[in-house]
């Protein structure tokens, strides 16, 4: 039984907690925030011994052997270098939220930390945590699509935020582009165009096209404009011998061979009914992770992967600055 801290109690924290304790092999014994009030409703909820700093949770001597780091901040990801540094420090497992953080230069410093303390490190990139993303994975790996040619992703929802310019691109973007990664490796070239929604006053629209290191091409669509109808992703991978669709992350998958019109389709693959559930998958692999002692370089979606991301998408905005062709940093 792991016994788990949670670091930041908004909507995604209590996710995070209502998560753990749902699996039979973790209990969240400490929640902390900030807002006291926040932290003690919390704790009662959640059974939990209330903390207000992570340095007093600490100081408690309390066991940790793992914490979710779910604060907010600037752009979702503003809050989580302090926490994290602590919690790295101390030599306490974390599962941070994305963005890893909107600051690359504090991303690369958690990222190092994790490494020269030999920590687990993962972030919650939890739309590669589907039965339909494992499915189509597979079916790469063995071959099936042929040579992977193509990978488009689009994903938008409704959401008027106006708090800062690149606030769609680096809130929302991680999780497309970390699926994009996910299927096709790391990026070497982005190629990027913005345009802000009728009456908006940030970048809320998006179109960027991506060059793999493998040669593999790709196109991302996305937008803070979309109503609810249009559906949250569409994710296709286009190889020389067949094409798959995934819809809805995980609602549902489609293999259309090249050479014949005999389609597959799986609706909700693995019973997996909506895109919430993906929570409890991610923090599901998480905790089995942490409890088969798996190494801190072989964590799914570890910390360094949320951090290229990054990289990738500051080099999308720099992309539009600049009006030109820009090479990703790899690290």
């Amino acid at each position: 039984m792991l016994d788990v801290g949670i670091v930041g109690l908004g909507g995604i924290g209590n996710n995070h907690a209502r998560c753990y304790t749902e699996n039979k092999h973790s209990r969240v014994v400490a929640v902390c925030d900030i807002d006291k009030e926040r932290a003690d409703k919390a704790a009662s909820l959640w059974k939990a011994k209330p903390y207000y700093s992570v340095k007093q949770m600490l100081k408690s001597e309390i066991n940790l052997d793992a914490c979710s780091v779910t604060t907010a901040g600037i752009e979702n990801g503003g809050d989580h270098y302090k926490p994290t540094m602590e919690l790295l420090q101390a030599r306490i497992p974390v599962l941070g939220e994305k963005p890893i953080s909107n600051d690359v230069n504090k991303a690369r410093k958690m990222v190092a930390l994790a490494k020269k303390k030999r920590v687990p490190y993962g972030v919650n990139l939890n739309h590669r945590f589907t039965p339909s993303a494992v499915r189509a994975k597979e079916w790469l790996k063995k071959g099936r699509l042929g040579e992977l040619n193509i990978v488009n992703m689009t994903m938008w929802i409704n959401n008027p935020n106006e708090s800062t310019p690149w606030f769609h691109i680096r809130a929302l973007h991680p999780h497309s582009l970390d699926v994009m990664r996910y299927f096709a490796g790391d990026v070497e070239f982005v190629q990027a165009f913005f345009k802000k929604g009728k009456g908006r006053k940030i970048w809320s629209n998006v179109q960027a096209n991506l060059l793999f290191k493998n040669g593999v091409i790709g196109h991302l669509t996305g937008s803070y404009d979309a109503g609810g109808s249009y559906g949250l992703e569409t994710l296709e991978l286009v190889g020389s011998d067949g094409r798959v669709v995934i819809n809805e992350a995980c609602e549902k998958l489609s293999f259309y061979p090249r050479f014949s019109r005999e389609v597959e389709s799986f609706d909700h693959l693995g019973g997996m009914g909506a895109f919430p559930e993906t929570f409890q998958s991610r923090i599901g692999v998480w905790i089995d992770d942490l409890r088969t002692n798996m190494p801190p370089s072989k964590i799914d979606a570890k910390a360094e992967d949320a951090l290229r991301v990054q990289l990738i998408i500051e080099s999308i905005i720099k992309s539009w600055e600049t009006r030109k062709i820009v090479k990703v940093p790899q690290g």
